[in-house]
């Protein structure tokens, strides 16, 4: 089976790309389903079909879904839920408030990543296309995982103990169910091991993709770029760029000359933001894309005979591993370069690499921004940078 995430700032074109991309999937006798986890659902739009909480099936080997946070919640978190929301209105909290209050921070849109684990275990599927979030609510769910497990160590875990205590003096004094029994708290463990699943599953390059969807504009590019330094982060596997709307060669009217000329850049400015990961392009269409004709005519526009299903990128453009002392490495592969060619500049948010006439931009992430650059070295075809704590900072720690 094979995962495809599409992410990418708001307005790009993710759902239309997403979709498909899905639809190429399916005509070429892959059994697909393309479901969407934003909150703004559209893909039924694009689809021209009417999809909902559940797997429809549209087409031949394509079935598409919206997911609604609140019917995957009491799906996989009811029964805890139900526990702490009659806890909080024993409390004299009123019952709409309670239950506002007993979603752990993040977990409504965690639910989306509980599909796809189902989807993996049950193997029904030959492609799992995903049409998530803008890029920010994107990263927080990719990061959810740790957040979460977090809470459940120490919330849960210390709820448990109180709860054992408790319940045998609740039963003898017959106050009902307030604390929750044994399989409330295994549907908790359940859900958290479920998601630490998906997280191997993603960060699985052998079966899952993140693909970032950009415009041709440089302010849509930058955000990219961040996002793609935070998958690296993180150790989610990028592997191509698909840009949307660009102008076509045959638009010949004055009043674009210019926009194009602009895009012409901005498409110079991609390779040297994302390195060596493909680039795909898609031109703007002179209609709304929408609908089978249309979306068909997208993916040939992107893949050409390419099935998009396969890994289109092996390898990471770059690298940033934590050493466990406050200190960074960040790694970025440069086969055949020469370190004598090499410049490096370092503003604080941003570090630019210059290989002979070829530049190379990489937004740093924020846990890098106060940190000052140790030492460069270039080893066996990569160059590897420290990021250490300012020493007189340190000193004025200490």
């Amino acid at each position: 089976m094979r995962i495809i995430v599409h992410t990418g700032k708001g307005g790009v074109g993710k759902t239309s790309i997403s979709a498909a991309t899905a639809l190429r999937c399916a005509e070429m006798g892959l059994k697909t389903i393309v479901i969407s986890t934003d909150t703004a659902h559209s893909l039924g739009d694009s689809l021209e079909k009417e999809i909902g909480p559940e797997p429809v099936e549209l087409y031949p080997n394509l079935w598409a879904q919206e997911v609604d946070a609140r019917y995957s919640m009491d799906k996989y978190w009811g029964l805890f839920q139900k526990y702490m929301v009659a806890l909080f209105s024993r409390q004299g909290v009123e019952d709409v408030v309670a239950e506002e209050v007993t979603i752990l921070p993040g977990l409504e849109e965690g639910a989306h990543l509980l599909w796809i684990n189902k989807y993996v275990k049950e193997g029904q599927f030959d492609v799992l296309v995903v049409d998530a979030a803008p890029t920010a609510e994107t990263l927080r769910l990719l990061s959810l995982p740790d957040v979460t497990r977090w809470w459940f160590d120490r919330i849960l875990t210390l709820t448990r103990g109180v709860s054992k205590v408790i319940r045998p003096l609740n039963r003898i004094m017959r106050r009902g169910e307030a604390v929750p029994e044994e399989d409330a708290f295994q549907q908790v463990e359940n859900l958290f091991n479920t998601l630490d699943s998906v997280r191997q599953l993603l960060t699985n390059s052998e079966l899952s993709s993140i693909r970032l969807v950009v415009n041709p504009e440089k302010m849509v590019i930058k955000e990219t770029q961040r996002t793609y330094t935070y998958l690296n982060l993180y150790g989610y596997a990028t592997d191509a760029i698909l840009c949307n709307r660009i102008i076509p060669p045959e638009v010949t009217d004055p009043y674009f000359t210019a926009m194009k000329a602009k895009q012409q850049d901005n498409l110079s400015y991609i390779g040297e933001a994302f390195g060596e990961l493909p680039l795909f392009k898609a031109p703007m269409f002179g209609q709304e894309v929408g609908g089978l004709e249309t979306l068909r005519r997208l993916a040939t526009e992107l893949y050409g005979d390419q099935n998009p299903a396969q890994k289109l990128f092996d390898g990471q453009t770059h690298h940033i591993a934590s050493n466990g002392d406050g200190s960074f490495v960040l790694s970025v592969p440069l086969p055949f370069a020469n370190k004598d060619d090499m410049d490096l500049y370092r503003s604080r948010d941003e570090l630019t690499l210059r290989v002979g006439p070829y530049r190379r931009n990489i937004v740093l992430p924020y846990a890098l921004w106060d940190l000052e650059i140790g030492e460069a070295k270039f080893d066996q075809s990569t160059l590897r940078i420290q990021f250490i704590k300012d020493e007189r900072v340190q000193k004025q720690q200490a």
